[in-house]
This record gives C-alpha cells, sequence and structure tokens, in this order.
C-alpha cells in the first residue's frame, strides 16, 4: 500500500511539472537559411500595445507583405509556416497576432477600449515599424477573413502605404453573406439528408435575415463552406499544441483572446457591415474568394467588388477553394502573387 501511495505521489509530480514545462516552454520559429534570410518570433510594442509578430523570409530585399489574421481572434501564426513556405522564397511575410488575440493577449492589460477603429491603428501603427524595420516605402497588404474588416479600412484611410490590398474571404454586407451561408447549409443538409441539421438551421432564419446573428460555423464547415482541400486550421489545438511558435500558456491566452474579441467586435461587423464603410479604394486591390466560401460569401464579395470606386481591381475566383483558397490552392496563389508584384 506504501509503495502504491509512493507511485501515485510521483506520477502527480511528474505529471505537475511536464504541465509546468509545458506551460512555459521556450517558442521560436525555424530559421532560414541565407546571409540575408530573416526569420524572427518576437514581442513588439506597437501603437501601446506588445504585439507578437513573426517576419519569415529568404532575402529582406524581397516586397514585404504584412498578412491580416480572422476570427476575430483567430491568430495564423501557429500554422502560417505550413502553408507559406512558396511566399517566403519571394517574399517577406509578416504575421502578427493582432491587440488582445493568441499571443497578443495578455491577462492583466485593460481591453475595455477594444475596437475595430483601434484595431485599424494598430495595423496603421505595425505598417509604419514594418517599413521602416525592412527599409521599404510601401507593403502588400493581406486581410483574410475578419482581418478584411481591419485591412480594407486601413486601405482606404492610408493607401499611400500599400503598394496593393488584398481582400482573401473578403467580408462584405454582413447580412447577404450570412444568408449566402445559411440556404448553402440548409441545401447541403438536404442533400445529405440530415433532417435535424435542416430543422435546427431553418429555425434561425428569422434571426440571420434581421442581422441577430450569425449562421453557426460548425455547420458551415461541416458542409464544406469553409474548406474543401485542407482540414480547417482555425483553432486546431491540437495542431496548437505541437507548433513551434505556441505553447500550452499561449494557447490559454489564445483562447482568452478569442472569447474576447468575438464578444466584443462581432456585433459590429453586422451593425455597421465593411460595405457600408468603405465605397472607395485609392490604391489597386484585388478580392481573392474561394468559390465555395460560405463563411464570407464569395457572392456577396463580389456585389460589394462591383460596387467600390478603384482605378485598378481584379476579382479571382479559385474554384476548388473555400475560405482558404491561399492555402488550399497555395501553388496557384503563389504564382499570381510573384506574376502581379515580382515583375
Amino acid at each position: 500500500m506504501k509503495i502504491y501511495k509512493k507511485v501515485i505521489k510521483y506520477f502527480v509530480i511528474v505529471i505537475m511539472l511536464l504541465l509546468f514545462l509545458m506551460l512555459l516552454f521556450p517558442t521560436w520559429t525555424s530559421s532560414i537559411r541565407g546571409t540575408n534570410s530573416i526569420s524572427t518570433l518576437e514581442q513588439v510594442e506597437i501603437n501601446g500595445s506588445s504585439h507578437e509578430m513573426m517576419i519569415r523570409g529568404q532575402n529582406k530585399d524581397n516586397p514585404v507583405i504584412i498578412f491580416v489574421h480572422g476570427g476575430p481572434g483567430c491568430s495564423e501564426i501557429p500554422y502560417a509556416g505550413k502553408y507559406q513556405d512558396l511566399l517566403e522564397s519571394e517574399f517577406t511575410v509578416v504575421n502578427y497576432d493582432q491587440r488582445a488575440s493568441g499571443k497578443s493577449y495578455h491577462f492583466f492589460e485593460d481591453y475595455s477600449n477594444l475596437s475595430s477603429d483601434l484595431l485599424v491603428e494598430d495595423l496603421l501603427a505595425m505598417t509604419d515599424y514594418i517599413a521602416k524595420r525592412l527599409d521599404k516605402e510601401k507593403v502588400i497588404l493581406i486581410g483574410h477573413s475578419y482581418g478584411t474588416y481591419i485591412a480594407t479600412q486601413a486601405a482606404a484611410k492610408a493607401p499611400e502605404k500599400y503598394e496593393a490590398y488584398i481582400g482573401i474571404g473578403q467580408m462584405s454586407n454582413t447580412v447577404e453573406s450570412e444568408i449566402d451561408s445559411l440556404n448553402f447549409s440548409i441545401n447541403q443538409a438536404q442533400l445529405k439528408g440530415n433532417k435535424d441539421d435542416v430543422i435546427h438551421l431553418q429555425q434561425l432564419a428569422d434571426d440571420i435575415n434581421d442581422g441577430k446573428t450569425f449562421t453557426p460555423r460548425n455547420y458551415v464547415n461541416k458542409y464544406g463552406g469553409a474548406t474543401r482541400l485542407i482540414d480547417n486550421p482555425d483553432g486546431n489545438m491540437l495542431g496548437m499544441f505541437f507548433s513551434k511558435e505556441y505553447n500550452l500558456l499561449d494557447i490559454i491566452r489564445y483562447n482568452y483572446g478569442l472569447s474576447l474579441s468575438q464578444e466584443t467586435l462581432l456585433q459590429e461587423v453586422m451593425q455597421q457591415p465593411l460595405s457600408a464603410k468603405v465605397h472607395k479604394l485609392d490604391l489597386p486591390f484585388y478580392f481573392v474568394m474561394g468559390s465555395y466560401d460560405y463563411q464570407t460569401s464569395s457572392n456577396a464579395a463580389k456585389t460589394y467588388f462591383d460596387q467600390i470606386d478603384a482605378a485598378k481591381k481584379e476579382f479571382i475566383a479559385y474554384e476548388q477553394s473555400a475560405h482558404y483558397p491561399q492555402f488550399e490552392e497555395k501553388e496557384r496563389f503563389f504564382e499570381w502573387m510573384c506574376a502581379t508584384f515580382k515583375q
């Protein structure tokens, strides 16, 4: 009996030590060979708050991309390296966790002023920092999903800072987009004979039409409106756990930040859709949309695209993809980026 108690005691001690190590285990990003390469993961003070930033590229002289993640609150740093290896050969790619998101969530920081306006200010300050650090007059701005809500506004406010704006999974008229998401999910559920799903989704129709709620993302994902060629990378806790860039403490921070960001920021995109905020862009812009995207409806994005006044714009459909065309068809996206910005 005494031996048994000792075994239990040592087992508990080992588990506690392992948890402690996982909480505080050092994080890093893989090195890139080359005398002029860059590969860094660090905290940088931007606009009064400490932001986590990952910069990767084979040659710092290459054009610079600032990538604005979605969510709100869904950092892409834990899985970005899996998909942007091709881009890193011809571009320097900057990923950052937005204020109160992922590794940029700080437990004792006051987030009572968190808003999309503040995130736009952060992005503009981030742009100035990156341009100075990497000695660039302009950078390429890419927004993904909710990140397009922030990036489109930044591009409209300060077009002189950016060579171009690229919206992937572009937000538009939110209610119109959510109605498309709902109809898609109901139609797919009917085709698969999932009557319970059909009934549940149909019960949400009035609230979605009135702009009171969103189509549940678990249904959009279930029926292929989020990803087609890859597994959905957002919110993949196991993937985060095994990433070099995040440890257990970061995963905890991610979940706290996700909850706060979604509660604070999501209602705004319904009440003040992007299509009501930005009508003109004084720089080249491109919407890169997966034809199967029903998280941010490709059809609604095309309607918004047609409404925006700009001297140069292009809508590009990726026929095999849903909400992540830059990852699902990364070779095509890389080739397009090179053809567009490396001539």
